[in-house]
């Protein structure tokens, strides 16, 4: 996401990785649709991350595309960091009232 001086989105760029093949550009846009596709992740607890650079290179690309070898490294450090982020949240309640952490 690069973000404007009063810190609205002007792009943002969702990617979707199955752990096969390589991670596929699933969204993205500027203006409202950079807002509407943040406001989507948030509402889904998915991980943002900032960085103006690559999101330039991916909204280059068309949806459903792979992202190309040359953007693997940046883009694994991207997915690492989403990891560690998921990894940090509490775990969703269960129908019994408790945490998957408190079984």
């Amino acid at each position: 996401m690069s973000n404007k001086p009063d810190n609205k989105p002007s792009t943002a760029v969702a990617l979707r990785y199955t752990g096969t093949g390589a991670p596929q550009v699933t969204a993205k846009g500027t203006g409202l649709i950079a807002e509407q596709i943040l406001a989507v992740a948030n509402e889904n607890d998915i991980p943002l991350h900032e960085d103006p650079d690559l999101v330039t290179l991916l909204s280059r690309l068309d949806l459903g595309d792979e992202i190309p070898t040359t953007l693997y490294r940046a883009v694994a450090e991207v997915l690492a960091f989403a990891y560690q982020v998921s990894q940090q949240q509490p775990a969703p309640d269960t129908s019994d009232g408790h945490t998957t952490e408190d079984q």
